[in-house]
């Protein structure tokens, strides 16, 4: 169905939001991207409704509609009576003078073909022929069962839609004509085109709307000369029932709405747990006012319900009712294609999502599926992967970093913004001469260290290092205090470099022994050299004395 609704890959974040929300896991994920499973999909448009990032767009048939109203044949509206909701106060004539505006040749409501469909279910209930009958009208729900409880299609009542009896009874009346439906359905696209004659064209509220508004047509009210017939309650919880003459007194006659209690129905009817009873079943929580694609109205279910419920009336509109053949409709199977895994093939995927024994599996549903098991089956049919499972993403992360914690050589601590201690490894206790994490964890740091660096990092943002000596300890460290600005946490890394320090102090000791040793070496050095020059002055000077005295003793004689 992902011609149906499609996904801006730029705006999905791989949150799971639609997987959780959706209540026949037809999404997959890959690449950190979500991609709708066609065959599994009943275009409920409850991914749609939820998406956070607005990444899910419903298929856009303006254009369709407009290359009808272009061309030769007139063009009819045939409008889903939850308009009342959609557009409050306006009437299906108000409607009609806006769709008109658009080039419309004429607006009728669905509600006249609901009058004709909700005959057929009576008929079907009095001829007491099937235990259990499950009303037609919602498309997702017949999708549900085709393909996801096809055993229940026995109980799926032989009955077309209100649009497609509808839509047969204008082309009765005008054989050339092209209809257009609008409502706030996205399955009625599949209905339409699985038809693929009596509805030509199908436009949700919204795109109602947004062509409405890029024309400047606003609707606005008109005199309603139209019979309120009662079938126009059809969109509310329970509205097939109060317009039906609920007079088999054999039979129950039940409402169901939201596909989650749809899917539980079902199982009790293939169960056997329910007697004799017609249930009317709609996807959508409240019923079409509900639908997906009306984003205006649909976050106010009770004023959409009344606005419904006072635009009805009470009687039926008088119409000319069909052959019943001509009304009649099979549901077949859908299939779809999915392998399931044996046991041993879970049990490995459940060793790999961390899930050693049942005692793990947590069925917390973070992932989107309800149980781990279903998580696992889901890897083996391709439609998740192993990063979806939080807790198992979350246990990783914690055991890695507890691993580095643990085994660091370093001190660590974590500390928060106002300097209080939240994380301490074992080898910062043992730096800091603490017996356990509990001694600090919560404190301000100010107790066992200088918060001056911490005070500064944070003040600044960014990263402080610094050698200092722990006098308290006496130790020397290297200290790397990182401020998380995201988290608003510090990390402190404390190196213990005392040997290297003590080393280097002896080391710079031994240089100053050595040069003040060198500096007494020469300067004795110096001194002998002094002397023995001063020696060797006093020699050469008397030596000279007596050999001038010499030479003139000698050239005297």
């Amino acid at each position: 169905m992902s011609e149906y609704i499609r996904l801006k890959e730029a705006n999905c974040k791989n949150c799971y939001k639609c997987i959780r929300h959706c209540p026949v896991k037809s999404i997959s994920f890959s690449e950190n991207q979500a991609h709708i499973i066609s065959d599994a999909c009943i275009l409920c448009g409850e991914c749609f409704i939820v998406c956070p990032q607005d990444a899910k767009i419903i298929r856009d048939d303006t254009d369709r509609a407009k290359s009808l109203l272009a061309g030769d044949a007139p063009v009819y509206a045939s409008v889903a009576p939850s308009f009342a909701a959609a557009f409050p106060g306006v009437g299906i004539r108000g409607m009609e003078a806006a769709l008109c505006a658009l080039g419309f040749d004429a607006a009728e409501e669905t509600a006249l073909g609901a009058t004709l469909v909700k005959k057929q279910y009576e008929d079907l209930v009095r001829s007491r022929e099937h235990e259990v009958l499950i009303s037609s009208c919602c498309p997702s729900v017949n999708l549900l069962i085709r393909k996801h409880f096809p055993a229940a299609l026995p109980y799926l009542a032989p009955a077309v839609s209100p649009l497609e009896a509808h839509c047969r009874d204008i082309k009765r009346r005008v054989p050339e004509a092209k209809v257009v439906f609008v409502g706030p359905c996205i399955s009625k696209k599949f209905e339409a085109d699985e038809d693929g004659s009596t509805v030509d064209c199908v436009l949700t509220f919204d795109e109602l709307a947004a062509w409405f508004e890029s024309a400047g047509v606003t609707p606005e009210p008109e005199p309603d000369d139209c019979v309120p017939g009662r079938a126009r309650i059809f969109p509310t919880a329970g509205g097939i029932l109060k317009s039906m003459d609920c007079d088999e007194k054999t039979c129950s006659y039940l409402t169901v709405d939201g596909t989650e209690n749809c899917k539980a129905a079902l199982r009790d009817i293939l169960d056997g747990k329910l007697g004799r009873c017609f249930v009317e079943m709609s996807a959508c929580t409240g019923s079409c006012v509900g639908g997906p694609a009306t984003v205006r109205t649909r976050t106010a279910p009770l004023r959409s319900a009344i606005a419904v419920s006072n635009y009805s009336g009470t009687e039926d509109f008088p119409l000319e009712r069909p052959a019943a053949e001509k009304l009649e409709r099979d549901f077949t199977e859908l299939p779809r294609s999915e392998r399931l895994p044996s046991e041993l093939d879970l049990r490995v995927i459940l060793q790999k999502m961390g899930k050693k024994t049942p005692e793990y599996e947590l069925n917390c549903g973070s992932c989107g599926y309800d149980s781990c098991r279903e998580k696992a089956v889901a890897i083996y049919q391709g439609k998740a992967d192993l990063t979806m499972c939080l807790p198992f993403l979350r246990d990783k992360a914690e055991t890695f970093s507890s691993n580095i914690l643990r085994n660091s050589p370093n001190g660590i601590l974590v500390l928060d913004d106002e300097l209080r201690v939240q994380q301490v490894n074992p080898a910062a206790l043992r730096l800091l001469n603490l017996s356990a994490a509990s001694d600090i964890v919560g404190d301000e740091v100010v107790r066992i260290l200088d918060p001056a660096i911490f005070m500064d990092a944070r003040r600044s943002g960014g990263t402080r290092a610094e050698r200092t000596y722990l006098a308290e300890y006496g130790k020397y460290v290297d200290q790397t205090v990182v401020y998380d600005n995201t988290y608003r946490l510090l990390l402190c890394i404390l190196r213990d470099v005392t040997d290297e320090e003590t080393a280097r102090q002896k080391k710079e000791e031994i240089s100053a022994n050595t040069i003040e040793i060198a500096d007494r070496v020469i300067d004795k050095q110096m001194r002998v050299v002094q002397e023995i020059a001063s020696l060797l002055g006093e020699t050469t000077a008397e030596t000279k004395v007596a050999l001038t005295k010499l030479k003139e003793s000698l050239e005297d004689e």
